[in-house]
């Protein structure tokens, strides 16, 4: 599981880097909708879930030794 999750946090970071980089574009050439911001929104949220979780991680498991 713990695999699983480093995994997606990486690839999650590569939509996140993608979704900033195509909101900038889509600026460069006036006011973009709002649901746009949505593309990096979303894996930020998920990015910081999985981020907080490896945080985590090393502290619950030297609390059940």
């Amino acid at each position: 599981m713990n695999a699983f999750i480093r995994q997606t946090h990486r690839w999650l970071s590569i939509a996140f880097t993608a979704g900033v980089i195509g909101y900038m574009i889509v600026m460069i050439q006036g006011q973009p909708p709002y649901w746009v911001g949505l593309f990096a929104l979303v894996p930020l949220i998920l990015l910081l879930v999985s981020g907080l979780y490896m945080f985590v991680l090393p502290y619950v498991t030297r609390g059940r030794r």
